[in-house]
């Protein structure tokens, strides 16, 4: 059986009292995806600046909204990590291929995400024409 992704874009909870609620409207949705009385495994750990990690993942679904680029945020995603850069080599069959490396904070520090973050608008920008600006202006 394979291991699901970590690449899946994290839930956000804020505590209230003895409860974790949705920090935003698309965390609420999510934890609504899960039928009521349903065990739950979470994984407790503060992340990376949520509000820049949510920008990004924002960003991605409204690319791929306005332009089809991608069948999702995570594929896009994964096709902005190779065209970035932010790659590891693996060995695979004799050769030494690139995969897209894991943003996960425990893979990726803060500044090194930043980077990231600076890149891949940029790619973005220059392969489908979108800034975030565009994404404001829509909303």
């Amino acid at each position: 059986m394979s291991k699901k992704s970590s690449e899946t874009a994290p839930i956000y909870v804020v505590r209230q009292g003895d409860k974790l609620v949705g920090e935003m409207q698309y965390d609420r949705d999510r934890i609504a995806d899960f039928p009521q009385g349903q065990r739950v495994k979470v994984e407790m750990s503060t992340g990376r600046i949520p509000s820049r990690l949510r920008f990004y993942r924002a960003f991605l679904r409204e690319v791929v909204k306005a332009t089809g680029c991608a069948s999702t945020e995570d594929a896009l995603h994964q096709s902005v990590k190779l065209e970035t850069g932010f790659t590891e080599d693996v060995r695979f069959r004799g050769y030494v291929i690139k995969v897209p490396a894991s943003v996960a904070f425990r893979s990726m520090d803060e500044q090194t995400f930043s980077a990231f973050l600076q890149e891949a608008l940029a790619f973005i920008a220059r392969e489908y024409g979108i800034v975030p600006e565009d994404v404001e202006k829509a909303a």
